[in-house]
């Protein structure tokens, strides 16, 4: 018999698709507003993947992936998405969004995005969210899946991604400089 336990605290992290820096910017505040500081970013680099959001923001997309400080709780991944929605809303105009924010969760064993669209290999969770799983961790590194979105492919991100792995497992286990258990400043 398997005894439920509460799953450990992930590092949330997001994807962002933008044009506009002015807009990111004011994003990223509402968002650091929400998580807490950031502590990662990889470069804000084009987004050649596929035309789909084109459309609806504008060719000349970049992307980029952010990370934040405080960890969260494994079942928040519904609420953050609500909120996400919610920043992406109030930055859209004349009702075309000018922000994509996907948000995750990084745990040790995998990478799990949030979306409202149900697909074969997504889990609902709640309140009309679904869990994407899109990496797994195996053999010492991130492994994409046959659905994995081609930018989770890229090897840069799957360093980046290792890395904050390795981050998230030093965060659970020691004390992080400047924490208020007592941590070096």
């Amino acid at each position: 018999m398997s005894i439920p336990r509460e799953p450990p605290p992930a590092k949330l992290i997001v994807g962002l698709l933008f044009r506009d820096f002015e807009i990111r910017r004011e994003a990223l505040a509402q968002l650091t507003a929400l998580y807490g500081p950031l502590d990662f970013a990889t470069r804000a680099e084009p987004f050649s993947y596929t035309s789909y959001y084109d459309r609806e923001m504008g060719e000349g997309i970049l992307r980029q992936v952010v990370s934040f400080q405080d960890l969260a709780a494994a079942d928040a991944l519904p609420r953050i998405k609500h909120q996400t929605n919610l920043i992406e809303t109030r930055l859209s105009s004349d009702a075309k969004r000018r922000i994509n924010i996907d948000p995750g969760f990084l745990s040790e064993e995998r990478v799990v995005l949030a979306t409202g669209k149900n697909y074969t290999h997504r889990v609902y969770l709640r309140d009309g969210i679904y869990a994407d799983l899109t990496l797994i961790y195996q053999k010492g590194g991130f492994r994409a899946l046959p659905w994995t979105y081609p930018d989770y492919r890229e090897a840069n991100l799957l360093h980046y991604l290792g890395a904050l792995r390795r981050k998230l497992i030093f965060q659970r286990k020691e004390k992080v400089p400047g924490d208020s258990q007592g941590g070096d400043a």
